[in-house]
């Protein structure tokens, strides 16, 4: 138990007696303890940050023209991402996670916003960090139309 031990002796004045003060500071630690121990409890921690998707109503699925010049599809792994623009014709060019960005910004230069949709494929390999990856450069890049392919490439398609 906690207590303060007040001793009152002064020289040459003779006064009164006093008992004394003792001071018990066992409640005072305890209520600290509580005030603590109810800010924890009560406290929010950082939610996590979330991207939101938008998707496409039911009545625009089969109505949206997309000219084959504006299109650029990326197909992530684990440690590269494969690349072609337009239709596919065997020929397809792979660069690093780092490198993509460099590869968005030269496609959005070449064409024209309104004509300019990325359609992102993931290879089997590919892990959700990759995704998360490849959804960030569209949003730093500022993709407005973009699309994420639910089915799985097994393997890249190299003639």
């Amino acid at each position: 138990m906690a207590e303060i031990q007040v001793n009152s002796k002064q020289s040459g004045v003779r006064r009164s007696k006093k008992l004394s003060t003792k001071v018990d500071l066992t409640p005072m630690v305890d209520l600290g303890f509580l005030l603590i121990t109810f800010f924890i409890i009560t406290t929010t921690m950082a939610q996590p940050g979330v991207m939101k998707l938008y998707v496409p109503k039911d009545d625009h699925v089969h109505g949206m023209p997309v000219p084959a010049s504006g299109t650029l599809i990326l197909l992530p792994t684990v440690d590269t991402v494969y690349y072609y623009e337009g239709k596919y014709t065997g020929r397809m060019q792979h660069t690093s996670y780092k490198g993509i960005r460099s590869v968005i910004i030269d496609k959005k230069k070449r064409t024209p916003s309104e004509e300019l949709f990325v359609i992102i494929k993931p290879l089997a390999t590919a892990n959700y960090q990759n995704m998360v990856t490849i959804m960030d450069e569209m949003l730093l890049n500022d993709v407005r139309r973009y699309s994420l392919w639910t089915g799985v490439v097994e393997e890249v398609p190299v003639k």
